[in-house]
């Protein structure tokens, strides 16, 4: 079966969801299609700025209702050393799971066809137009497509590399005892080891999303395995032992991902290919503006499309706008890895750590709405 449709959105994450609400709000022929089928989670540190906020609310979403929970503040912990500050924005921490059904939802609401359980294999040019084929068979003819496969590449359309390609990313919920989860509510926790950092807050289930980045020498020293890497980082973090004290892990094995382009930005799109949230650029995770570079580029996508602005114009904008706290982001996140001794200046001056919580993200100036 052949589908026509003016948009095809490949991938239904918070980028790929979010342009096709907005497309679908003004009318347009939408179909999403997702390659997962159901519920599950993802390799996120699931934090939202107060930028993802602000653009999930023009989305339609209520995350109160959703029990996202309030973070008010970072702590970067290096062994017992703590450096702590109130963000410079109002943040909260919902589950992947939570949001993008929420998300997926909301599209279909709008009037965005949303097809689940469906992979893109092929992609192709054809003279007017695109040709996507689904591994169901079916095929998919449209006139634009939005490519929002978050950190994989579809066959064939790969990104440029990033500055900082050797990390591996790790996820692993936690119930933490009752104190630790009391001490951790309303903070976002930054924990330094030898060859990597993890972040630690809460997600609106109560449980404790452990999301983590090391680089492939220090996980092939640990023998590629979960419960060695863990026992690395617990020794080299007396604040992260404390906290993981008595806790109970909530999957059997964690999540993990790896070459990842960090520090990536799209110096040039194709001309008639819309890249979107983490095709476009990869900030370090540790800054949490993940979200917030996703949800931002679809709404400029939108934006553009709908006024015959091209997937060029997108590039050139974005990179604008993203390439200093990127560029920034990425320094931070090699010293943190390089230069763990970072947490002792931090300590000493606080305020600079607020300072790098407001540089690393997207410019307020740039924001839309």
């Amino acid at each position: 079966m052949m589908e026509s449709r003016e948009a095809l959105v490949v991938g239904g994450g918070p980028a790929g969801a979010a342009v096709g609400i907005l497309l679908a709000r003004r009318g347009r022929e939408v179909t999403i299609v997702e390659k997962t089928g159901s519920i599950h989670d993802k390799v996120c540190g699931e934090f939202l700025s107060g930028e993802a906020v602000r653009y999930l609310s023009r989305l339609g979403l209520d995350l109160r209702a959703l029990d996202a929970v309030p973070i008010y503040g970072v702590r970067l912990a290096r062994q017992k050393r703590i450096a702590e500050c109130e963000l410079p924005f109002a943040a909260m921490a919902l589950t992947r799971r939570t949001l993008d059904e929420a998300l997926l939802a909301q599209a279909a609401r709008e009037g965005a066809a949303v097809r689940r359980g469906v992979r893109i294999a092929t992609l192709q040019r054809e003279r007017v137009g695109w040709n996507a084929q689904a591994t169901d068979g079916d095929g998919i003819r449209a006139r634009s497509v939005f490519l929002a496969t978050g950190k994989h590449d579809l066959a064939g359309w790969r990104r440029p590399e990033g500055k900082q390609n050797d990390l591996v990313a790790f996820k692993m919920y936690f119930a933490l005892a009752a104190a630790q989860q009391q001490a951790l509510r309303g903070w976002i926790e930054l924990c330094l080891f030898p060859g990597g950092y993890a972040g630690l807050q809460l997600a609106e289930d109560g449980k404790a999303n452990l999301c983590l980045l090391v680089n492939r020498a220090t996980l092939r020293n640990c023998g590629n395995d979960w419960q060695t890497l863990l026992a690395h980082i617990l020794e080299f973090s007396e604040h992260l032992a404390e906290r993981l004290e008595c806790a109970q892990p909530q999957m059997e094995k964690p999540l993990a991902l790896s070459s990842i382009p960090y520090g990536m930005l799209l110096g040039n799109a194709e001309q008639d290919l819309w890249r979107l949230g983490d095709q476009t650029a990869v900030t370090p995770s540790f800054s949490g503006d993940g979200m917030s570079i996703a949800l931002h580029s679809a709404t400029i996508a939108a934006e553009f499309y709908l006024s015959g602005r091209t997937p060029r114009d997108l590039a050139v904008r974005l990179r604008k706008e993203l390439r200093a706290p990127i560029k920034l982001a990425t320094t931070i996140s090699r010293l943190m890895i390089s230069a763990p001794e970072l947490a002792h200046v931090l300590r000493a001056w606080p305020p600079l750590l607020r300072e790098f919580a407001g540089r690393t993200r997207v410019p307020q100036t740039a924001l839309v709405g």
